[in-house]
């Protein structure tokens, strides 16, 4: 499990904790005995994606998904070739009413993540159809720690937090110097409560714009030439 030099400098010192070193050792053993996504070498694309510094927009999801060949180490994104999840789908369907992007023609989301979008399940690996199976294992602890450090170390970061397990990490963001947005969560249980119509999409790019910031080019027309 490898970060780049930025987020290692970062992070050092949560890494070295008993619990992070328990937690490595299990997680690596989990991919010794089972199937377990996304990729080993992907569990921090999202991290390695994006530099801490220049992060505009934080989006928290729960657990990878659990499917073959889905989970690409970015939160609700999968690989070109997947079928688009419900979740996603909704989402691409906001997208579409808020700001009038076209419909992306996969789930890709490694646009996102080059514009700045950190893309970061709570939880950050997960068994073969097994959803939820490594919850409690530290995971947690570890990407409480990453939204600490960012409320801490930065400014006007935009942090989308779409459900109830995601909506508890407003209590460990400073509002004061961040823009918190909250929703249900995407999923078609959830979505018609009042996730459609949110304006998510907008309303971080007006945040950044108000802050000097440029904005995150959300349409993802454009992602099929991406690896």
């Amino acid at each position: 499990m490898l970060l780049n030099k930025e987020w290692s400098l970062l992070l050092q010192n949560e890494m070295q904790l008993p619990y992070f070193k328990k937690l490595q050792g299990l997680v690596e053993q989990e991919y010794k005995t089972k199937r377990v996504f996304p990729e080993y070498g992907n569990i921090f694309r999202a991290f390695n994606l994006v530099s801490p510094e220049k992060i505009k927009v934080v989006i928290m999801g729960q657990d990878p998904y659990h499917g073959v060949n889905q989970a690409n180490g970015l939160a609700f994104s999968v690989c070109d070739s997947c079928k688009i999840p419900p979740s996603l789908n909704n989402i691409f369907k906001e997208l579409v009413d808020d700001i009038g992007c076209a419909i992306p023609a996969n789930g890709n989301l490694t646009q996102w993540a080059k514009e700045g979008v950190l893309l970061i399940n709570s939880v950050l690996t997960v068994v073969e159809s097994k959803p939820n199976s490594h919850k409690n294992i530290g995971w947690e602890i570890f990407t409480d720690c990453v939204i600490k450090k960012l409320s801490f170390e930065y400014e006007n970061i935009v942090f989308i937090l779409w459900g109830g397990p995601s909506q508890k990490k407003e209590s460990i963001i400073d509002t004061t110097k961040h823009c918190v947005l909250k929703a249900p969560h995407p999923s078609p249980l959830s979505s018609y409560r009042g996730f459609f119509g949110s304006k998510p999409f907008s309303h971080s790019n007006n945040y950044l714009r108000e802050h000097n910031k440029k904005e995150i080019d959300w349409c993802l027309t454009s992602q099929k030439t991406l690896l």
